[in-house]
């Protein structure tokens, strides 16, 4: 990945250019994008853009068999995308509160994240606690989703990534 004028300062003017090449150093496929944009958004057109492999025989093949990337470009859209099927269908706003309101709930895609980091890294829930999800709900999270049975398949999902 080659960089153009301060890559590295969030909101400042600048691009980067992601390279993608095979495993000989041939490129295959160049995107540009904004300094301020993170790598794991140009990777999808990344790949998309590599040009058909021509063969003497069957069809073209599109894209490679395996991708190696850096952890700049990692995004666990493919994870939750695997995860979010299993999940019932609850509303936001718990209907038998007796005022019928209280602070909403939050994401299951965020306390998702945070259980990958914990699980990843092996850390403290304080540790992965910040302002969008506290220590508290990650824990609760995790108590309801052993009761339903899914807390194993994010620990496969987590394994196998």
């Amino acid at each position: 990945m080659l960089t153009r004028p301060n890559p590295v300062d969030r909101g400042k003017k600048g691009s980067t250019l992601h390279v993608l090449s095979e495993a000989q150093g041939v490129p295959r496929a160049l995107a540009v994008s904004g300094a301020n944009v993170h790598d794991s958004q140009a990777f999808k057109p990344l790949i998309l853009g590599i040009p058909a492999i021509r063969s003497r025989r069957g069809l073209r093949r599109r894209r490679p068999a395996k991708i190696r990337a850096d952890k700049a470009y990692y995004s666990a859209d493919h994870l939750w995308a695997q995860f979010t099927v299993l999940l019932p269908e609850r509303p936001t706003i718990d209907p038998s509160h007796p005022l019928g309101c209280h602070r909403p709930r939050i994401s299951d895609r965020i306390v998702f994240d945070k259980l990958l980091q914990l699980l990843r890294f092996g850390c403290s829930y304080q540790a992965i606690a910040d302002t969008t999800c506290s220590a508290t709900t990650i824990r609760n999270r995790r108590d309801e989703w052993i009761r339903l049975g899914l807390f194993a398949r994010v620990k496969q999902i987590a394994l196998e990534s």
